[in-house]
């Protein structure tokens, strides 16, 4: 048989080459990019409890003190709203509404925030307004607002309680009842409200199949391309600082404190929230809007919906895959616990003992 001429055979060659698929492009797996972020996420060892400042050592009898007092509802005026009625443990302590309910059956301007692993928190409240967990205490006691509780009056009222003088003639025998004593045995036990071991504290700590492929793919989008990464960092997944993500309100969060009226990066910002048991914690942000972690995605993907000068740097547009988007719901739904809530049941929210209380 003729063979064809070379340059017939060279073209050939040329386009069988050309039209050859190429080998697929090897890539890492999605195990590999998420675990080169997982350290930085990390559960410190010993972190539980949390530590105590200097000025409020803590001790069991104070705990214990403390929680009698978070779940009585002697600490308001009306006498049915304890800390507990918005900090329910069997809600992640928060209370699952949009906004808070406080005296008087009114509605307040904000969501009630979780208070797992607070005792870690920089500042606390949405707008960052006190700094230590002793400090917060009254706040919400004698907010008109919220608890409405003189606190001159509830120390009265817990002199009356010949058990709830008692304890504290013996944890602090030179005060006895007194503002600052209450403080510090209410903050020694939101001091111990930490968030249990989540299936992702399980995989960043070397537990391969703690969380699934579709989760760690979500984490690599975390920390890429959906920018969470950038506010929810750490362990507790926030970086304790306040930032306008663009929430359509007027409410101009820590900006209406005193000294930051003038900063513009403050006008509408709110604290970074933890995202520990974030699914179980429905709704969301600071006042509620969002019913569901996907209309998070939403708002985050769009680079917030209002537009003002003070919009967080951070905020940047992204538009995710329907895949995408459900991998990063398979990670959010990994800082919870596997067992559903991280809370015991509630405990009764009234303490049952007015017969000890006297007329004063």
């Amino acid at each position: 048989m003729r063979k064809p001429p070379l340059f017939i055979t060279l073209a050939l060659m040329a386009a069988c080459t050309q039209s050859a698929p190429k080998p697929p492009r090897l890539t890492v797996s999605a195990e590999s990019q998420a675990r080169a972020f997982a350290a930085a996420y990390l559960r410190p060892a010993g972190k539980t409890p949390a530590p105590a400042p200097a000025t409020n050592p803590s001790s069991p009898e104070k705990v214990a003190l403390g929680r009698r007092l978070f779940f009585d509802t002697r600490l308001s005026s009306s006498g049915v709203i304890s800390c507990a009625t918005c900090h329910n443990p069997a809600l992640e302590w928060g209370d699952g509404l949009s906004r808070a309910v406080g005296h008087d059956k009114k509605q307040l301007a904000r969501r009630t925030p979780t208070i797992l692993d607070v005792a870690y928190a920089d500042a606390l409240m949405w707008d960052g307004r006190f700094d230590s967990l002793e400090a917060q205490v009254f706040g919400p006691i004698t907010s008109p607002n919220e608890m409405n509780m003189p606190a001159a009056v509830l120390v009265e009222r817990l002199k009356g309680v010949e058990s709830y003088r008692r304890d504290f003639d013996r944890l602090f025998p030179k005060e006895g009842v007194t503002v600052e004593t209450v403080s510090f045995a209410v903050a020694s036990f939101e001091r111990t409200i930490t968030s249990p071991v989540a299936p992702f504290d399980r995989w960043v700590s070397g537990e391969a199949d703690a969380i699934s492929e579709p989760a760690k793919r979500g984490f690599v989008l975390f920390n890429t391309k959906a920018t969470c990464s950038k506010c929810h960092a750490g362990w507790r997944l926030s970086d304790d600082s306040f930032h306008d993500i663009g929430v359509e309100d007027h409410d101009l969060g820590r900006g209406a404190l005193d000294g930051l009226e003038t900063l513009t990066s403050m006008q509408h910002a709110f604290k970074t929230p933890t995202l520990r048991s974030v699914e179980l914690r429905a709704p969301y942000l600071h006042d509620g809007p969002a019913k569901t972690l996907a209309d998070v995605l939403t708002l985050y993907e769009g680079g917030g919906r209002a537009v003002r000068e003070s919009l967080a740097p951070e905020l940047t547009y992204f538009t995710l895959t329907e895949r995408e988007r459900a991998d990063l719901l398979a990670l959010l739904k990994t800082f919870s616990p596997a067992t559903g809530s991280s809370s015991p049941p509630p405990v009764a929210l009234r303490v049952q003992d007015r017969s000890e209380e006297q007329e004063r």
